[in-house]
């Protein structure tokens, strides 16, 4: 299996470069190096290579997240580490397959380190797999298959921008880490100038839970734009607020004692935006039925509340250069007579975007947990260095 995933990502690689190469014109010089520009020395290539599809066009593009990062715990036995990281690989294709040229079937193939493979190496991994339909309803299309869940994908491209340092509230492990960003289901989204809708029913898993039967998942999430703007955050002025959550039935992944828990929670967020700042607050409520008494004093690993706000300020003439930081504050339930704890992250950083396909992210974070029954994480404080990549 792992063979036939790492030939087909292979093929893909070869497909893109076929596919540049043909609508390129290319030129050596007298060493044999290649060229995509004329110049003194340099002679044409013939180039006859091919690409075949049954899609009138395919789209190529790629993301990846390499970095270093140095941990260091205080008040506990565990050690020091630092390690070099790549944290997020994606190869995309895009294939249009129909006549409208905004319906298109999507798949993106991603990158993660995995101990059941070779020791820990990186594998890949499928993180989107659908087809959307474009304007099936009035201002409303599709996506079918291996999809968007409803909230990740708008906060990650409105309110927090800088997913290569962290995932966002709901996501992350140490905060409420209640939703992941991709699961198998149907989407419809909804968009038009004053207000944009994602309503979904998935398997409620997401993309790498266990997949089964038991029960659905409702997701949503309501925006209203509210200065009748919205995205390109160093270009644009928005004011959103927004309304999401899940209605998750029989979920597994938040289990402490069996399949039938059913999870709920409900966000509530805002964002402010203006090409030379941003400000975003949310906060978040989960229920979850199970009812657990054992020594970790949760009701459920899901359950619980809390906020989270971040800010930043950009300058430059193309607002490239930038600084951020952001707070969550998440408590998790806890039976009767348990002691309550919370668990805090604090990031603040400084980025440079080099051009519109490198940027570099420096960043401190620290999660500042309370010591008690239930804490997940030691005290930390991480310094990390990233390269954001995007083609």
């Amino acid at each position: 299996m792992k063979k036939i995933v790492l030939s087909s990502l292979a093929a893909l690689t070869l497909a893109s470069v076929a596919a540049n190469a043909s609508a390129t014109k290319l030129y050596q010089d007298e060493n044999g190096q290649v060229f995509t520009q004329a110049a003194e020395g340099r002679t044409a290539l013939k180039t006859d290579t091919s690409v075949y599809s049954h899609a009138d066009k395919l789209k190529f593009s790629g993301q990846a997240f390499i970095g270093y990062k140095n941990t260091h715990y205080t008040d506990s036995a565990k050690e020091s580490d630092q390690a070099f990281k790549v944290s997020r690989g994606y190869l995309q294709l895009k294939a249009y397959l129909l006549d409208d040229p905004k319906s298109y079937y999507r798949i993106t193939m991603d990158l993660k380190n995995s101990t059941a493979v070779d020791g820990n190496s990186l594998v890949v991994r499928a993180k989107y797999a659908y087809l959307n339909l474009n304007e099936v309803l009035p201002a409303t299309s599709f996506e079918i298959g291996l999809a968007h869940r409803p909230w990740h994908d708008y906060e990650e491209h409105n309110s927090w921008l800088f997913r290569s340092v962290s995932e966002i509230f709901i996501e992350n492990h140490n905060s409420a880490h209640i939703s992941s960003s991709a699961d198998y289901g149907v989407m419809a989204k909804t968009r038009t100038k004053y207000f944009d809708s994602d309503i979904g029913v998935f398997n409620g898993e997401g993309y790498h839970g266990t997949q089964n039967s038991n029960g659905m998942s409702l997701e949503w999430r309501f925006t209203g734009h509210l200065l009748g703007t919205h995205g390109h955050p160093d270009k644009t002025t928005y004011l959103d607020a927004s309304f999401f959550g899940q209605l998750n039935q029989k979920h597994s992944l938040n289990t402490i004692t069996n399949h039938n828990d059913d999870l709920h929670f409900y966000g509530f967020h805002t964002v402010f935006n203006m090409p030379a700042f941003l400000a975003s607050a949310q906060y978040v409520t989960s229920d979850d039925t199970s009812i657990n008494s054992t020594a970790t004093g949760a009701v459920s690993n899901g359950s619980g509340d809390g906020y989270t706000f971040n800010v930043e300020g950009r300058i430059g003439s193309e607002h490239q250069y930038k600084a951020f930081a952001r707070y969550d504050n998440w408590t998790p339930d806890v039976v009767s007579g348990a002691t309550e704890y919370s668990k805090k992250t604090e990031i603040a950083g400084v980025a440079w975007k080099q051009n519109r396909n490198v940027e570099w992210v420096a960043n401190v974070t620290v999660d500042d947990n309370d010591h008690a029954a239930g804490t997940v994480s030691p005290k930390s404080t991480a310094y990390m260095l990233t390269t954001e990549i995007n083609f």
